[in-house]
């Protein structure tokens, strides 16, 4: 199975996507402050998720999805 075909993946990508429309439509200081740390927590969950993908370990793979 590929890392694609996974539906959390999936679901993580698309939000990610949607956060980012949102918080660009936001003014300055909103997108400095919050906007950015929103934007990297987002984010992050799909790379988690596509680096503990790449584990060879079963435990690695559980740390990276939880």
């Amino acid at each position: 199975m590929k890392l694609e075909e996974l539906q959390v993946y999936s679901l993580s990508m698309e939000m990610a996507e949607k956060i980012w429309l949102i918080v660009k439509e936001w003014d300055y200081f909103a997108r400095d402050t919050i906007g950015k740390q929103l934007i990297r927590s987002v984010d992050s969950i799909a790379a988690n998720l596509s680096e503990g993908y790449g584990r060879y370990h079963f435990r690695e793979k559980i740390h990276f999805s939880y």
